[in-house]
């Protein structure tokens, strides 16, 4: 016997084609016709005990229109529960099962006269195109089921429908355009509500028994089909976009208040519906073609890209669950004739969680209003599990970055990348890694010994690689280096020491049994690559760093973590553990506990370790990646060549904290670096601030003077490369020492999400028209600001400004969860958030609608502390700290009047030598400027487009 045509549907829909069985996951199964009679049937929706349904058919003899009818489905009973007369939609069965509502047009005088107009029309043999009639005497109607009553609960002019009870039967949820007949209405409108009743649908709450209704939408285009959650406390609907060419689907409180959008799929998008475990909707759309509408799921967030259910074509729609979750109805007209009929099967939720949970992350967009809601949705996204930290050139930062451009595609913003995407790669050194063949023998009098790899010793991550000739040790204590600073005097642990072509044995840390002035003076100084840089400038052949004997926090080898923009050493540097550094130091015929006592008080201990050596090779593979920013444009119609106004912030994060930057606590190693805090609530309010002010274009409140772009930087935790990727492009393009005929001025959002006492607002002096915005705008907000004049920051903004555009950045402190694992969203201050954001908002709208662009000011940068301190000499360089692994020190320019400026030195110019010493890194760069007298001229050699340029350079005194 062949197969019906409907058999064959129901194949196609539980069992996908070949092409879409990868797509499409199957989540149903038994999946039967249940209604045939009448011409068409649909919208069934099940009893709180899933034994009855209530539907609507096109069955009722000498009626053309629907009729609502209940189906017991423990006999198979059909009753008519409608009185025949009109039209009637949209059933909903009590939770107690003692009556059902639905919306009814039998108390239109002309009910009788239009159903044989209908009738008749049908008889002529015409057919029309079918479109739903939003007739104004629909009216709800309750019938109870014991006694035949029928009791209207609406009477008010315009279509009243698409009523469900609350799940306690207390409320009913409805939709209706009644507003725009009880109102005056404008000719336009007017002229709309006749041609387009839908548009001015909007959904209404009431009491079980009609009273105290009360509207919960008010938007231009259709707001209907709601359904309650299982435990009453939200509503899902639809809403048409003001043209009725596309919907989505919402969700909001019962009261009204949170209304989200859950999808952004751009099509025909409609029919929601809570499954009972609140944890997902299932909707139709047409997202497959303009007249297939399938059956999809997304989980109640929004968070992500819904999944398909069915895969055949036609239509499916009209879902609805059991109250238990385990059974599913919807409309098809997967039948013989083409007619819509009701369908059931059996649903699998957790298969359906599991497809959910696959899915790819999306964008979280709201209200265009700013919320609270939206901005927690974005940081709970990009800081989720599934983003691993986001570590820039990582599945992490690519699923983060991909989050980002879809909701400024969703925006509606223009693709702002050169290739004319929303996305611009840079390459980077990524991290390092133990290479081949890597061995360290330590010989003590005159038994050798190799050490273990990863358990004796390790490489450090920027030690020189090759070959390390065997060469006597001397000890050399903590190898620190202080010059005199006021009445604190010098330190100098090689004093008297000849440690040319040999390895120095150093402590790591600095003396314990000090003062803490003291101690703090000489811990600036004590960084493992200060050290090294020192061992250097004193000839040593290599350094050997081992933990004090002393009780410390050292771990007993250093982890190899790459740290970006450092660079590498000439010297090789291992790291060994206390046992290996004890055999050495055992070989001194001296009280070793006498000589750590005189160590940790601050004595100058040094020793040559006689019969000593070390030898080997050290192996280090560096890795290269790609990382991505994401850039939008917003258009304002401004002038073609005014300079955008920028605002951005970075995506990027820490990962599981495999670079140098994480603070996690031993035990937390290797765990999520979430980054809430940095960045995700930065991030969170670029979207947010983009998603106001493209709704305010778009309604025509918002044109400029210039257009905004907004940016995602990535790169930026490993020394702002990808925000310097993009300042360095602009400049190469347009072949200008500044980027401010491109970017008029730049706003950067980091670590906005733990407002406490104030708001630090810095890079004021960067422009003079900073002071006048904060003013301005804040008196609107309120925020507790403080303020910063410094453009110089250790964030996105520097690299703007060092290009040459004004810059304002905000930040709302440090604090002990800063890159640890522990930065996770719910510690955020979302309030607090909310209104950093709404400032930011209106600081950009005014800035984009100013005729000038802020004036750029030159700003004199502060000289770092710790081990960048530079003492009382001044030479007006300005070190590129973000350089990727480069010798020498990157400039990114010059103070001006400065003695670098005098000397011929300017940015982009990397310092190799310094007064006869060669330069690997900055840290060999202020050791050198330690050694410098103010007044007395020496030679500064650096590398210019290639070549080697000698100049001579007075240093001068700071001030």
């Amino acid at each position: 016997m062949r197969p019906s045509l409907a058999a064959l549907a129901l194949a196609l829909l539980a069992a996908p084609a070949a092409a879409e069985t990868a797509a499409v996951p199957d989540l149903i199964s038994g999946a039967r016709q249940l209604t045939f009679e009448g011409t068409r049937a649909g919208e069934g929706y099940y009893s709180a005990d899933a034994t009855q349904m209530i539907f609507q058919s096109e069955r009722a003899p000498g009626n053309p229109f629907y009729q609502m009818y209940l189906m017991d489905l423990t006999t198979g009973d059909v009753e008519r529960v409608s009185n025949g007369i009109g039209k009637t939609t949209c059933g909903w069965i009590h939770p107690k099962g003692d009556r059902v509502l639905f919306s009814s047009t039998q108390f239109d005088p002309e009910a009788r006269a239009k159903m044989q107009a209908e009738l008749d029309f049908r008889a002529s043999g015409q057919t029309r195109r079918y479109s739903w009639d939003y007739d104004p005497t629909y009216e709800i109607v309750e019938r109870d089921l014991t006694t035949g009553q029928f009791t209207r609960l609406t009477d008010a002019l315009g279509y009243d429908a698409e009523g469900a009870y609350s799940p306690d039967g207390s409320k009913i949820v409805f939709a209706s355009n009644r507003a725009a007949y009880a109102r005056a209405l404008s000719d336009e409108d007017a002229a709309r509500l006749k041609r387009d009743p839908a548009y001015f649908m909007d959904l209404y709450v009431m009491d079980a028994d009609g009273a105290n209704v009360t509207r919960l939408t008010d938007t231009p285009g259709y707001d209907g089909g709601s359904f309650w959650s299982a435990d009453g406390s939200k509503i899902t609907w639809r809403r048409f976009a003001a043209n009725g060419a596309t919907a989505e689907i919402y969700t909001m409180n019962a009261d009204g208040s949170e209304q989200r959008q859950i999808t952004d799929l751009g099509v025909m998008s409609w029919a929601p519906f809570f499954h009972p475990s609140g944890e997902y909707l299932i909707f139709t759309t047409n997202l497959n073609g303009f007249a297939n509408f399938e059956l999809y799921i997304v989980d109640t967030a929004g968070k992500r890209v819904p999944v398909r259910v069915s895969a055949r074509d036609g239509f499916d729609g009209l879902p609805a669950f059991t109250a238990d979750g385990t059974g599913l109805t919807w409309t098809s007209n997967a039948t013989s004739t083409r007619k819509s009929q009701i369908f059931v099967a059996d649903w699998d939720h957790e298969t359906a969680l599991a497809s959910l949970d696959a899915a790819p992350r999306r964008a979280a967009l709201g209200l265009p209003e700013i919320t609270v809601a939206d901005l927690k949705a974005h940081v709970e996204a990009l800081a989720s599990e599934e983003m691993q930290g986001r570590l820039t050139g990582t599945e992490g930062e690519r699923l983060a970055t991909q989050y980002v451009a879809d909701a400024f595609a969703a925006l509606g913003l223009a693709p702002a990348a050169p290739d004319g995407t929303y996305f611009e790669p840079f390459e980077f050194t990524a991290g390092v890694a133990l290479g081949e063949g890597n061995r360290l023998e330590i010989g003590v009098a005159g038994e050798g010994e190799t050490l273990v790899l990863d358990d004796d010793w390790r490489p450090l991550a920027f030690s020189a690689t090759g070959e390390l000739p065997d060469a006597p040790v001397v000890f050399a204590g903590y190898g620190l280096d202080v010059p005199a600073s006021g009445d604190t005097p010098a330190f100098d642990s090689y004093e008297g020491l000849d440690v040319e072509g040999k390895w120095v044995l150093l402590w790591r840390g600095a003396p314990g049994d000090l003062s803490e002035e003291r101690r703090n003076a000489l811990s600036r100084y004590s960084s493992l690559r200060y050290k090294a840089s020192v061992a250097k400038g004193k000839g040593a052949l290599g350094v050997l760093f081992t933990p004090p004997p002393r009780e410390t926090e050292f771990p007993r080898l250093p982890r190899l973590a790459f740290q970006p923009g450092a660079g590498v050493t000439s010297l090789p540097l291992v790291a060994i553990d206390r046992a290996a550094s004890a055999r050495m130091l055992s070989n001194l015929d001296e009280d070793l506990d006498a000589l750590t006592q005189a160590l940790e008080a601050g004595e100058v201990v040094v020793r040559p370790l006689e019969g000593v050596s070390v030898g080997g090779t050290v192996a280090l593979d560096f890795e290269r990646s790609q990382g991505r920013n994401v850039l939008a444009r917003l258009d304002l119609d401004g002038e073609a060549d005014n300079p955008a106004l920028a605002i951005g912030g970075h995506v990027d994060g820490l990962g599981l904290g495999e670079t140098a930057g994480s603070l996690a606590k031993p035990e937390e190693r290797g765990q999520i670096h979430y980054g809430a805090d940095d960045n995700a609530s930065g991030v969170a309010a670029v979207l947010e601030v983009a998603q106001h002010l493209a709704a305010e274009r778009d309604a025509g409140r918002l044109t400029g003077a210039r257009d905004i772009l907004f940016a995602a930087w990535s790169g930026e935790e490993l020394g702002l490369i990808g925000a310097r990727h993009h300042v360095e492009a602009i400049k190469t393009r347009e072949s200008a020492e500044h980027i401010r005929e491109s970017v008029a001025a730049y706003i950067n959002m980091d670590m906005i999400g733990r407002l406490e006492d104030n708001l630090i607002v810095s890079g004021l002096a960067s422009s003079p028209v900073w002071a006048r915005e904060i003013e301005r705008r804040n008196a609107v907000i309120g925020l507790p600001i403080e303020t910063s004049d410094s453009p110089y920051l250790p964030t996105d903004a520097t690299a703007f400004y060092l290009g040459g555009a004004p810059v304002l950045s905000l930040f709302t402190g440090a604090h002990g969860d800063y890159h640890t694992p522990r930065d996770t969203p719910d510690t955020l201050n979302y309030e607090g958030l909310y209104d950093i954001t709404r400032f930011v908002a209106l600081v950009t709208r005014s800035q984009a609608r100013a005729e000038a662009a802020p004036e750029y000011v030159e700003v004199e940068r502060p000289q770092p502390s710790g081990a960048r301190q530079m003492g009382g000499v001044f030479l007006g360089t300005i070190p590129d700290y973000a350089g990727d692994g480069q010798k020498g020190v990157p400039l990114s320019g010059v103070v001006k009047g400065g003695p670098a400026e005098l000397a011929g030195l300017q940015g982009g110019d990397v310092v190799v030598a310094l007064a006869g010493q060669d330069l690997d890194d900055i840290y060999d760069y202020v050791r050198t400027l330690n050694t410098l007298a103010p007044g007395e001229a020496v030679e500064i050699a650096v590398e210019r487009d290639g070549a080697r340029v000698v100049l001579e350079i007075v240093p001068g005194l700071r001030e």
